[in-house]
């Protein structure tokens, strides 16, 4: 008895570990696998996945890609993930393909993004930014004492809160702070219906007005924001279609982080007038104006949390850089030596050496996609590292547009972070084609 008892102890301890071997290679697997991939449209490529499993992969459709198995024992889309399997894009587009182990348990569905195979102009240029806001956004609330004495917040009491955007007052879209004001003045305390958008959603409150004791003026009790401006860099643009990328990151308001929602915009050019060097714990800067005086340089038509993106004014090509770069997918970056080209003098762009530390499965589609570390001497002794307004520096490696600097870490300005050019490319290619060019 005692032997039988023992046998099957032993198999119960085999059958427990040939579990958890599995389970701990199934849930390898599913974080090996890329949650999302960007191939060239008319190239081939080769992935090797290197798992033990065979997995059954079905295209939500059929046109944008074919993918086949090297075992060609293989078919009825079943493949063996220990062998590499062919990817062969057809047309632009997106597909997703639903990954079951066996048939039918549920491994990843991997987003597969197909884009066309083009050459663009890194840049490097610093640039002046400015935006207006698509009606006023609220940064924050204030209460004020009337000429009563009381103390009111107008705006908080009527469900207004920090972030929210006013569209319309009194059913027309509001058009400048000045505006407001002569508005404010004009209907001397009367109600005003406001109609306000809080995240993707619209609202509508009345607010009542009151005068304030200090300014003798009717108030709503709320801090208003409908343009903003700054310094940046210009990433590239491509000249068969003059768009341009730039940033790496999306332009937010200093007071809230939020996005800030674009109604027009525009790029100029800019003047470097100082650096102030990077410290660790105190973020450095290029400190410069805009020359608003001259033709500007393109138009921005869309702000994202990839950057901004617009097209160039088509007078503007000798003020930039004209030597084509092949793109460099993610999976094509090393880790190892690159270089960034940046204006920090305000004369000339210039290459800097740097190293890729990293390079992130996750933060795949954000604007921090690898962790890069300044290590040329030149740009260590005039910047300190990486500042503000180098955000959107192009990133070079093995001949290729890899990406663009977006962040410096604020306790060692010598390293940062990168977005992967890829994510740009994208915004170029949803960019409305009908949107009109400056002039």
């Amino acid at each position: 008895m005692r032997y039988v008892k023992s046998g099957k102890n032993k198999f119960i301890i085999f059958l427990l570990t040939c579990f958890v071997v599995l389970a701990f290679t199934y849930i390898k697997t599913i974080f090996s696998l890329p949650s999302q991939i960007t191939l060239f449209e008319n190239r081939e490529y080769t992935y090797d996945f290197k798992s033990p499993f065979f997995v059954n992969i079905k295209p939500d459709t059929n046109d944008v890609l074919i993918f086949e198995s090297t075992d060609v024992s293989l078919n009825n889309g079943y493949f063996k993930l220990s062998n590499p399997i062919m990817f062969k894009p057809q047309k632009m587009g997106r597909v997703n393909l639903n990954m079951t182990l066996f048939g039918f348990i549920p491994l990843k569905t991997m987003q597969v993004d197909v884009v066309p195979d083009r050459e663009v102009v890194p840049c490097g240029n610093t640039v002046g930014v400015k935006i207006d806001v698509e009606g006023f956004l609220v940064v924050a609330l204030s209460e004020f004492e009337t000429l009563d004495g009381k103390s009111l917040a107008p705006a908080k009491e009527a469900g207004i809160k920090p972030g929210d955007l006013i569209i319309e007052i009194n059913k027309k879209p509001v058009e400048s702070i000045s505006h407001l004001i002569k508005y404010l003045d004009k209907f001397d305390g009367e109600n005003i219906h406001v109609k306000y958008k809080r995240g993707n959603s619209y609202h509508n409150t009345i607010i009542k007005p009151a005068k304030s004791l200090e300014s003798e003026k009717y108030q709503l009790g709320m801090w208003i924001r409908d343009s903003t401006a700054g310094i940046g860099t210009l990433t590239f643009y491509d000249p068969k279609t003059q768009k341009f990328g730039a940033l790496g990151h999306g332009i937010t308001d200093v007071d809230t982080g939020i996005l800030m929602p674009l109604d027009d915009g525009e790029i100029v050019e800019s003047s470097i007038l100082a650096v102030k060097k990077g410290k660790q714990g105190e973020p450095g800067e290029l400190k410069g104006i805009l020359i608003e005086d001259k033709e500007k340089l393109g138009v921005i038509s869309r702000n994202c949390d990839q950057g901004i993106y617009g097209v160039l004014n088509g007078n503007v090509k000798n003020e930039f850089p004209n030597k084509l770069y092949s793109i460099g997918l993610k999976d094509e970056i090393e880790i190892g030596a690159a270089s960034i080209m940046s204006n920090i003098d305000g004369k000339s762009v210039e290459e800097y050496d740097i190293e890729i530390q990293k390079i992130s499965e996750r933060n795949i589609g954000g604007s921090k996609g690898m962790m890069i570390k300044v290590t040329d001497k030149r740009l260590l002794e005039a910047t300190g590292g990486i500042v503000q307004g180098m955000s959107g520096s192009p990133i070079l490696q093995n001949g290729k547009l890899i990406g663009a600097v977006t962040h410096v870490l604020i306790n060692d300005p010598t390293k940062g972070y990168g977005i992967f050019i890829e994510n740009m490319m994208k915004n170029i290619d949803t960019l409305n084609t009908s949107i009109k060019k400056a002039s």
